[in-house]
């Protein structure tokens, strides 16, 4: 019996040393812990959409020194859905979008609590901190911009993003004088296939449009590469986008426009993206 309660007692000592060494073992790896070293922050296009993209406006081949209008009735009203939304983006996130493209140019400093803040200035009298710290195996982010004698630290917007920025979120907030929700990016990227989408939806609380959204992707499908869904909720209705990245032909159904939900297509770029039959 007593030989046995040793042979217990070993057993036991040998299950605990062994406890100890795997434990240890995690402890090491815990170094390599995120908040040891600054996050990446997420690439601009997870935050700008690239409307850029679909506008071929300048490239426009011309008849008699006169753009062609009437024979590319497709691709321009394309154009006009995606403009729409660029132009909204473009006038209301002026600086937040100035904030963020400023902070790849600067490092971070790690702060007491662990998190890390990239401080800077941009534009004209203004500053801004960009600060991101883990929580939930997961990186927050907090823009918060000061413009003297205007207002100070105003949280502009926030995000949420995984260890490897392949997917996340940003909230963004209307501005300084009306601080209520104004817009949800919702974002994915591979950048080992070369795909990516990005999602903004209006959340404006009480406004008609609350829901309504613009759907941007590249893929690497064929032959049709990248995408715009537009979703009007006032009016019930889903434009779809559809184009060739390299050669511009495309397609778009939009009932509301047309009148039915069949696709309208346009040609290649090098044809003037004139109207024609779809195949």
């Amino acid at each position: 019996m007593e030989k046995m309660n040793r042979r217990n007692r070993f057993g036991l000592l040998t299950i605990i040393a062994l406890l100890l060494i795997f434990f240890a073992g995690c402890a090491e790896k815990g170094s390599t812990d995120p908040q040891e070293e600054a996050p990446e922050i997420p690439p601009l296009s997870t935050f700008l959409m690239d409307f850029n993209s679909f506008d071929t406006t300048s490239a426009l081949p011309k008849i008699n020194g006169i753009t062609l209008q009437q024979q590319d009735a497709n691709w321009r009203w394309a154009g006009f859905k995606v403009g729409v939304w660029n132009l909204v983006i473009t006038v209301n996130l002026a600086i937040p979008v100035a904030a963020f493209v400023e902070s790849f140019q600067h490092e971070p400093v790690q702060q007491s609590d662990g998190s890390w803040i990239w401080a800077y200035n941009f534009g004209i009298g203004n500053s801004a901190k960009l600060r991101a710290f883990l929580e939930n195996n997961e990186i927050n982010w907090e823009m918060r911009i000061t413009k003297p004698n205007q207002y100070t630290d105003f949280l502009w917007f926030t995000g949420v993003s995984n260890l490897v920025a392949t997917e996340g979120t940003w909230q963004l907030n209307v501005s300084p004088n009306d601080p209520k929700p104004y817009l949800d990016i919702l974002w994915h990227r591979n950048p080992q296939q070369g795909s990516a989408d990005v999602r903004y939806t209006n959340v404006i609380p009480n406004n008609p449009g609350n829901g309504g959204y613009i759907f941007y992707g590249i893929t690497n499908d064929t032959p049709f590469n990248a995408f715009y869904d537009i979703w009007n909720v006032e009016l019930n209705n889903l434009t779809n986008i559809e184009w060739n990245r390299s050669d511009f032909h495309g397609h778009i159904t939009d009932p509301l426009h047309f009148g039915d939900t069949n696709r309208h297509c346009w040609d290649t770029l090098d044809n003037g993206l004139i109207d024609i039959t779809c195949q």
